[in-house]
């Protein structure tokens, strides 16, 4: 009886507490929702990856064909290169690209005037407003070999011109400073926000010892701001195969093909321009297969290591 009025009582405190936090549940609802219709319901179609998808006979309605679409898919000789320009060019972002978010925050952070902080941090995040097609324009404007102004500057230093978006060694170098120039400002956002957060009590208790700048910086930001990199972190190791489609769409062409086709490319192009659905299906499934198996890996070696994870 004892256990009946517990879970009985348990029930009313539940009831109770969803009913002072309603509006707040309600806020979360769109939410919800969001993610509902446009993550879970979608994933109803990758049991096209095990079948020969026919539009006539509809998802359920074709054929099953087991694994034969991933041994064809293991089989190729693309996949393999497609499979490492994905790999190199996460990796290279992972590396590069990802501290300079962190310094960005902590330069803005030291700006000592309220004004000046705050027009540095709108010009830095501005970029990211700007659609992927507006700036593969840019880019053209800026390397193309007849007007583009980088080759201007080369032809009057007495240079032949180069074509940048037309070879193979300049498209992960490009590919990266223009992701680091739309997208760094924006991710500030969230190390400001965590800088914030720390308590100014160790500033100056830091300052009262003698700390310089870059030892504040160095014993009082960095460590509180540390929670955020580790879990910022390990959702990029999570998407370390996903180099977004937009931005290497604009910059792909056939000249630098053999080292700009990603999966995400590689599944539009046999997907949609080929119609080899199930086959693409089968490439994004392995695609988000190897990132998810990244995440697990990275999070158990955070917490072996005394970091938070993310679950």
């Amino acid at each position: 009886m004892d256990s009946v009025t517990e879970k009985k009582d348990a029930r009313n405190r539940s009831f109770v507490y969803f009913w002072t936090n309603r509006y707040l549940y309600l806020l979360l609802v769109p939410c919800v929702v969001y993610f509902i219709v446009f993550n879970y319901v979608p994933m109803y179609g990758l049991v096209i990856a095990f079948k020969d998808f026919r539009f006539s006979r509809g998802i359920m309605g074709s054929p099953w064909v087991g694994l034969d679409n991933f041994r064809h898919l293991f089989g190729l000789a693309d996949f393999y290169r497609v499979f490492g320009n994905s790999l190199m060019l996460s990796f290279l972002r992972l590396v590069i690209c990802f501290p300079i978010p962190i310094i960005l925050s902590l330069a803005i952070n030291e700006i000592p005037f309220l004004k000046y902080k705050r027009a540095a941090q709108t010009m830095v995040y501005l970029p990211y407003f700007i659609s992927w097609v507006v700036i593969g324009g840019i880019l053209v404007n800026l390397l193309s070999p007849s007007w583009g102004i980088i080759n201007l500057v080369i032809r009057n230093f007495g240079g032949e011109p180069i074509f940048f978006l037309g070879s193979s060694s300049y498209f992960r170098g490009i590919a990266l400073v223009s992701h680091v120039w739309k997208n760094a400002g924006w991710e500030t956002i969230i190390y400001l926000a965590a800088i914030t957060s720390i308590n100014q009590e160790l500033y100056e208790a830091a300052t009262i010892d003698g700390a310089s700048r870059l030892q504040r910086i160095r014993y009082v930001t960095l460590p509180g701001i540390k929670p955020t990199i580790i879990i910022l972190l390990l959702l990029a190791i999570g998407h370390l195969m996903n180099n977004g489609f937009e931005q290497i769409f604009v910059i792909q062409n056939n000249s630098n093909l053999q080292v700009s086709e990603v999966f995400e490319t590689y599944t539009y192009r046999l997907g949609l321009v080929n119609g080899r659905f199930s086959f693409a299906a089968t490439v994004g499934m392995f695609s988000s297969s190897v990132g998810f198996i990244l995440l697990l890996t990275a999070n158990k070696i955070a917490k072996l290591l005394g970091e938070e994870g993310i679950f």
